[in-house]
């Protein structure tokens, strides 16, 4: 009898978790992807592409310390909705038009929270919302992802949470990512066993820290967080130490919505390098016509170049001097160039933004960009910025452009805030904004325009460590989630097993026609011109090229791409296209076939191409120049060597 008891008793707690246990899906608009969450003694989540699951039993939570949001969760309302508009880009970066069209699931929980997801046809995305009415401390953030296979996983790996975020690219498989292995910063890229892609970010960041994550040593990634740091100490003119840490990650309003976590899905890499999905889910900057004084453009760029023109116009000493900015001032206004960077060297001390170096008048610079039509941008380290915040005031009097603030090298709670900070002065007296030594984009760039570009890429300032190989992911991770200052432009080429480079005479690795394809192909709202004014004299026909490739654009296009390999985009500013392609060196050769269906019909377009040459495979500067008439029923062919590439100007006659 006590034990028919027992027995009793124990299906009636079984059949009561039955009851409480709820599972509610949402579908993307045609369908293609569904999200399955199970409510039971947490919230867990199920990603579907038809049939096949693709991300399994994932969980989510939030640790305030006194409670975890998401542990034994009660239900109390559900709220669906869709999402159909197109949004008018401030600074389009990729497009001037933006969709945004997703199906809505919003659960309301008891304890004064909320989940909502989004689930578009490319993608899913889920963020908490919190109405508590004091301030909180979050503790930590639960992010578990699990693989029903063992994916390939593309990321980069990091020792600790100080990181410039420039690391190479690692590719593993998520079975052999090890729990003790190091951690990673976002993007992340799967490619899964069902030839899907999908890629990890997040956005809408703000008064919050960057998710970092790691193997849970189970086929899956789990989410670490820096703490907040309490109290710092001298580390040098560009960083400090932090001695002493919070128990939290963050302390903040109760009142909020927290960073979106969102999963870019699709079989079609381009769809991957296409996605604007961080753009459509952070917040809008206030009233549209407030951002009108915001001019995106090339920069012309003396530092990776050594500040070092010569021949015979340049009767001075190069250097970071007076003669120098003037001369690459008129190198810029000659080219039709919009802005100049000063970067280090500047000022007198990196410590002091407003003494400069008595070779350098950055008042009469400034005066002679002026007259020239030529604005100028100013290098400081994010120390100084923070210890002279009054410095965007005192720039803006002086007739300064905008700044590049380097050095950050972190993401906590603290900095985070720090680039909301910056990024709101800045344009309390319009000046445009370079973030380097910086985390990925996750959204400020949308609700502060001025915020152009962001680094925090291996890009050439890596000399020989920024290879093709590796260059060939970042249409796909770093670039698909935002703006990126790679800083292109070498006319000094090579194949990497000859490869030497040092300033003055900085070279890359790649073809010429590589590097020319990289201002159509890479996004970033300030584009460096890396070399110096003398090699770009020297190579006239390349530098018209490139100093016509704008850094906006009306609409995108990515014709042909695989991940990690090669990518073909066409870009289209008013009735003009680009289209730029590139290839790393696993191939001696690739060819193409390019249908030119975007074109407007009815039109002829004249091309002006430059392509690898036949000698390209081993003296990488070796390039061709054609032209042809086309129109939109014509199918062109293009040729790409190894560490090669393609570009073409598509003008309407």
């Amino acid at each position: 009898m006590k034990r028919l008891f027992v027995l009793w008793s124990m299906c009636i707690i079984f059949c009561g978790n039955m009851i409480l246990a709820k599972t509610v899906d949402v579908k993307s608009p045609s369908g293609t992807l569904r999200v399955s969450i199970e409510l039971n003694d947490k919230i867990c989540y199920s990603v579907y592409a038809g049939d096949d699951v693709l991300l399994k039993d994932c969980s989510l939570a939030l640790d305030l310390g006194t409670e975890v949001l998401g542990e034994s969760p009660k239900l109390r309302s559900t709220k669906r909705g869709k999402i159909e508009e197109k949004i008018k880009r401030e600074i389009p970066i990729k497009n001037a038009l933006v969709a945004n069209h997703c199906n809505t699931l919003r659960l309301n929980f008891s304890g004064n929270y909320a989940v909502e997801f989004r689930v578009f046809d490319t993608g899913v995305a889920y963020r908490f919302i919190t109405n508590k009415k004091k301030d909180i401390e979050v503790m930590g953030e639960d992010f578990t992802i699990n693989f029903p296979d063992s994916y390939m996983a593309h990321i980069s790996k990091t020792s600790g949470f100080k990181t410039s975020y420039e690391n190479p690219y690692t590719h593993v498989k998520t079975t052999d990512y090890k729990a003790s292995d190091e951690m990673s910063y976002f993007p992340v890229l799967l490619e899964t066993t069902h030839g899907y892609n999908i890629l990890i970010s997040e956005a809408d960041l703000y008064d919050y820290p960057c998710m970092f994550v790691k193997s849970t040593g189970e086929n899956g990634l789990t989410s670490v967080f820096p703490k907040y740091p309490l109290e710092f100490g001298e580390d040098g003119d560009r960083s400090v130490k932090i001695l002493k840490e919070a128990d939290y990650i963050a302390k903040t309003s109760g009142m909020r919505s927290f960073p979106w976590r969102f999963f870019v899905i699709s079989k079609d890499a381009c769809d991957i390098a296409e996605n604007e999905m961080s753009f459509v889910l952070s917040s809008a900057p206030g009233v549209t016509d407030e951002w009108n004084w915001v001019k995106p453009g090339q920069v012309s760029w003396e530092w990776w170049n050594g500040a070092s023109p010569y021949g015979p116009d340049v009767n001075f000493e190069a250097g970071f001097n007076q003669d120098t900015y003037k001369y690459f001032i008129d190198f810029a206004a000659k080219n039709k160039i919009p802005y100049i960077l000063m970067d280090e060297g500047w000022a007198l001390s990196t410590r002091d933004p407003y003494t400069p170096n008595p070779k350098v008048n950055v008042h009469e610079i400034i005066r002679y960009g002026k007259e020239k039509g030529v604005g100028v941008l100013l290098w400081l380290t994010w120390l100084t910025v923070e210890n002279h915040f009054e410095l965007f005031k005192t720039f803006s009097e002086w007739g300064v452009a905008g700044v590049k603030i380097d050095f950050m090298d972190r993401s906590d709670q603290w900095m985070v805030n720090y680039y909301e900070r910056v990024a709101q002065e800045a344009a309390k007296y319009k000046l445009v904004v370079d973030f380097h030594g910086s985390f990925k984009p996750a959204g400020l760039e949308r609700k502060y325009p001025n915020v152009l570009s962001y680094e925090g890429v291996r890009g050439m300032e890596q000399m020989g460590g920024c290879y093709p190989d590796n260059t060939l992911y970042l249409p796909f991770m770093r670039n698909a989630v935002g703006p990126m200052d790679y800083t292109p432009g070498a006319m000094i080429s090579m194949q990497p097993e000859v490869y030497h480079s040092e300033r003055p005479n900085s070279a890359s690795i790649g073809t010429r026609a590589y590097q020319m394809a990289l201002y159509v192909i890479f996004e970033s709202g300030i584009q460096m011109l890396a070399d110096n004014p003398t090699m770009y004299y020297k190579n006239q026909e390349c530098t018209d090229f490139i100093a016509s490739v704008p850094v906006t654009w009306d609409e995108t296009k990515v014709l042909q791409a695989k991940v990690g390999e090669y990518i073909i985009t066409a870009r289209r500013k008013g009735n003009d296209w680009f289209i730029g392609a590139i290839c790393n060196g696993k191939e001696p050769v690739r060819e193409f076939e390019l249908s030119l269906d975007f074109l407007e019909s009815g039109k002829d377009f004249q091309l002006t191409s430059f392509e690898d040459g036949i000698n390209s495979g081993r003296q990488a500067m070796d390039y061709r120049k054609k032209t042809a008439t086309v129109k939109q029923s014509d199918k062109i062919k293009i040729k790409m060597v190894r560490n090669g590439g393609w570009t073409g100007r598509l003008s309407s006659m």
